[in-house]
């Protein structure tokens, strides 16, 4: 009796499990039936997976279950899960734009007025994201980090501008013996080569030499022996003894030291300007860093952080009219002046441009910001970049914007290809090699990034 009895429960929990079951599939029948009515075939797939969902729920809250059943529904729920339903077919990115047709009539439908059942709705899909050629990601990763909203550089011009007005009549105040020319903010960003942001300035402080008293000697024959350097020697000492010029003061054998020059104008930016006064009075906070060797000032205004470069200078270097600027130099090249190419690449890169309307200058552009937004890159500055673009700009290629993309891998190979050699020759003085400063970890660094980058492209970006 008692296994009769357990037997008779058993298939009565069964069969109200049945009748449960068959009352929950007509309901999950009717839904569905609907479903695909109003919402179509994805619609109805997506509610029908909703709802066993539901039906799983409640199966597991009213009735035990065997672990061995369990693990089984599991797996077949989580597949159905992660099925997509099939929907129609997307058409290609050229069809999007073309007028969707209207379905023809069927054959054996009647031309009168007839039944008409529930109004068939269009069946919506998300779009899926195309496939964008590597020209595609270049334009819009330089829409997005290498163009400057405009009120951002006329900001930053305003505030370098105001600057260099401030700190030229400081000098003239400070240091009346001595003659400084006109205090002339420039840059990148005045010539339209900054990406990113209006982050940087170049603060030329121009030293007005006598004519005559002053000559200029390659660094490669002083005892430095450093081609990226010159020397400004003093002259005519005999007609015109030492303490004839005001920058005798700065003398250190008989050459006009760079290093004695630049303590003299940290010391007075880091002491003597009143830094507070002056960005109350242009609206913003000023003041000089002292990390680092450079003569920077950092600004901070509300809308833009500014770093201004303050270069003294040597203008008229030599035929070419390079620069010479004073830079904390190393070793025996410490009282040298630094050859300043920077306006010379900027000029020839603009002269090729205009010469057959090409993308030289966004082609550096768009490296600049690949560089600067990976860190493994971020040893390549302007100058290295500078120096590969102005290679492959010389040469007779199509520089048009339809082949930039083609332009950034050649960079990118050319790039590679300087780095296992070790050697990057300056374009306008092929004895500095730019990469000299570079440890070999740091080349391999660079070399890899570099490598998997042309690999994936779109990884740069």
């Amino acid at each position: 009796m008692p296994s009769y009895r357990q037997t008779m429960a058993e298939f009565s929990q069964k069969r109200g499990k049945r009748r449960g079951d068959e009352g929950l599939g007509s309901m999950v029948d009717f839904l569905l039936a609907n479903a695909r009515l109003v919402l179509g075939v994805g619609g109805a797939a997506v509610l029908g997976i909703a709802t066993l969902a539901v039906k799983r729920f409640i199966d597991r809250a009213t009735s035990p279950r065997d672990e061995d059943d369990t693990k089984g529904d599991s797996w077949k729920e989580l597949s159905l899960l992660k099925a997509t339903p099939h929907l129609q077919p997307r058409p290609p990115p050229a069809a999007l734009s073309q007028p969707v047709l209207p379905l023809a009539p069927s054959p054996s439908a009647p031309e009168g007025p007839a039944e008409t059942g529930p109004e068939v709705t269009p069946q919506l899909s998300s779009p899926a994201p195309l496939c964008l050629t590597l020209q595609e990601r270049l334009l819009a990763f330089e829409r997005d980090h290498v163009t400057i909203p405009a009120a951002q550089v006329a900001l930053a011009k305003q505030l370098a501008g105001d600057i260099a007005l401030e700190l030229q009549a400081y000098f003239r105040s400070k240091f009346p013996e001595l003659p400084f020319g006109a205090f002339v903010p420039g840059g990148p960003l005045y010539d339209g080569l900054q990406a990113g942001a209006a982050d940087h300035v170049r603060l030329l402080v121009p030293l007005v030499l006598e004519p005559g008293l002053w000559s200029l000697v390659p660094g490669v024959d002083t005892v430095a022996r450093d081609p990226r350097c010159w020397a400004v020697r003093r002259t005519q000492l005999e007609f015109c003894p030492r303490g004839s010029s005001p920058w005798d003061r700065f003398l250190v054998g008989g050459y006009l030291s760079s290093r004695i020059l630049l303590e003299l104008l940290r010391k007075a930016l880091a002491a003597s300007v009143n830094w507070p006064a002056i960005g109350s009075l242009l609206g913003c906070l000023i003041w000089p860093s002292m990390a680092s060797e450079e003569l920077l000032l950092e600004v901070q205004h509300e809308r833009l952080e500014l770093t201004v470069a303050v270069l003294v200078a040597v203008p008229g270097a030599d035929a070419d009219d390079h620069l010479l600027l004073a830079w904390p130099l190393e070793g025996l090249a410490g009282n040298l002046w630094l050859q300043d190419l920077y306006p010379v690449e900027a000029a020839r890169l603009r002269a090729l441009d205009d010469h057959d309307a090409g993308t030289r200058r966004r082609l550096l552009l768009l490296l600049c910001a690949v560089c600067r937004g990976c860190s493994a890159l971020g040893q390549l500055g302007r100058g290295h970049l500078t120096q590969v673009v102005l290679r492959l700009g010389e040469d007779n290629v199509d520089w048009t914007e339809e082949a930039l993309g083609e332009r950034f891998l050649q960079a990118l190979e050319l790039l590679i290809g300087s780095l296992e050699q070790a050697s990057l020759p300056c374009h306008f003085n092929p004895s500095v090699n730019l990469f000299s400063s570079l440890r070999e970890e740091e080349i391999d660094d660079i070399g890899y990034a570099l490598y998997s980058g042309l690999q994936e492209p779109e990884g740069l970006l």
